[in-house]
């Protein structure tokens, strides 16, 4: 087979910007209801935590999925694969918004949302892979990411607006709405591959590839370090009001918080991912993100402080988030030529699995107070360690690939 030349096409940014939409408007679906959990549970006349199973729907449904889905991805391409997701995710929620008044069918439509999402984020890296040079694929992993970051940082802040405006079956409606539109950009704009490559992107087959990661010692210490940095991500995001209530500390003030670990987490998805491009490391960038956003966690479990709160949360958000991107691309080039979609895929099921786990795990050690400064000191020392197996990984290939 001759080789072809590789070359960048400017469509790329296309392609990526309407993977970007469709993959905002997922999290954005997923997140809808932690906004706005007592408005929800007393429209529905139901309990807060079941609220909460709304959005927990999603986590159970991606371990069962991420297989099934990754081999879809590698297996039918990224335009068939993603497509599926992006279809399941408009329908379903269209019929989320029309049958907003009745709990079970919401809880229907969640379920057929969580199916769909799988196919969506765990084709971050392929699409990367497959359109970017290597040069630029931690950049382009890292806008991926960067995109869900947005949508749920748009849910937090638009859901509780239109709630009040509009009444949660109508908001439920105008997200349905936009998640039609952003589909059909999707399928309107998007395109499997370029003409030529943009780099080498040969890939075994998945099961191969599966068998080939689950014997490599790098990949099964990034997979540890997911399920405790995602785990994280997830336990501190669903009960930060808790964590700093005992403090004095308001739901607004909780909000804020909250809002500013996400802005930190997409400005630091920006900056670091393209330092990573450009120093061709991903090593240090996952070791420098996991011990500095220690100092972060101990602010927000121990400040009383306001602005040191705030500057915990950011820098905490800032850290964790934009390392994510840079480990699913140090995911896929460890493990080539493993599919890009089932290193993907399994290293978001670690978390999944994860954060069903430090969620109910830190509602049952709180203490009799209230409290979850142990839960929290639990979360700190995880996180040294996992600093301490990222000090085992060795660097990604890119290191020594050529410019």
């Amino acid at each position: 087979m001759p080789n072809l030349e590789h070359r960048a096409y400017p469509y790329r940014w296309v392609v990526l910007a309407s993977f970007m939409l469709i993959g905002a408007m997922s999290q954005v679906l997923w997140i809808t209801f932690a906004p706005i959990t007592i408005e929800a549970a007393r429209f529905y006349g139901t309990s807060d935590l079941m609220i909460g199973v709304l959005s927990m729907s999603f986590m159970v449904v991606y371990v069962v999925i991420a297989i099934p889905s990754a081999w879809a991805i590698d297996t039918w391409g990224l335009r068939a694969a993603v497509g599926l997701g992006a279809a399941l995710t408009a329908v379903f929620a269209v019929t989320r918004g029309v049958f907003g008044s009745s709990f079970p069918l919401v809880l229907a439509s969640q379920v057929g949302l969580a199916v769909g999402q799988p196919f969506i984020l765990g084709s971050i890296t392929k699409v990367a892979a497959r359109w970017f040079p290597a040069k630029e694929r931690a950049t382009a992993s890292g806008l991926g990411t960067l995109a869900l970051y947005l949508g749920i940082l748009a849910a937090m802040g638009l859901t509780p607006t239109l709630t009040i405006h509009h009444g949660v079956k109508n908001t439920l409606l105008i997200y349905g709405v936009a998640t039609l539109i952003a589909a059909i950009a999707f399928f309107a704009l998007f395109r499997e591959r370029p003409p030529t490559p943009a780099g080498d992107d040969d890939r075994a087959l998945m099961l191969d590839g599966l068998k080939q990661m689950l014997r490599q010692k790098d990949f099964i210490l990034l997979m540890a370090i997911f399920f405790v940095g995602l785990g994280i991500f997830n336990g501190v995001s669903t009960w930060i009001e808790t964590i700093i209530r005992p403090r004095g500390f308001t739901i607004e003030q909780a909000g804020t918080l909250g809002t500013l670990m996400l802005v930190g987490g997409i400005l630091g998805a920006i900056v670091l991912p393209l330092l990573s491009d450009w120093r061709r490391r991903r090593r240090v960038f996952i070791i420098v993100a996991l011990a500095g956003m220690i100092p972060g966690l101990v602010g927000m479990t121990f400040a009383t402080s306001y602005p040191l709160l705030l500057a915990s949360g950011f820098a905490f958000g800032f850290l964790l988030l934009s390392s994510g991107p840079i480990g699913f691309q140090y995911g896929a080039e460890i493990t080539h030529p493993a599919p890009e979609g089932t290193s993907n895929s399994l290293l978001i099921v670690m978390g999944q699995i994860s954060g069903i786990i430090f969620i109910f795990g830190m509602d049952a050690f709180k203490s009799q107070s209230g409290a979850m400064t142990g839960s929290m000191l639990v979360l700190i020392a995880l996180t040294a360690v996992s600093a301490g197996l990222a000090l085992l990984l060795r660097e990604s290939p890119i290191a020594n690939a050529r410019r």
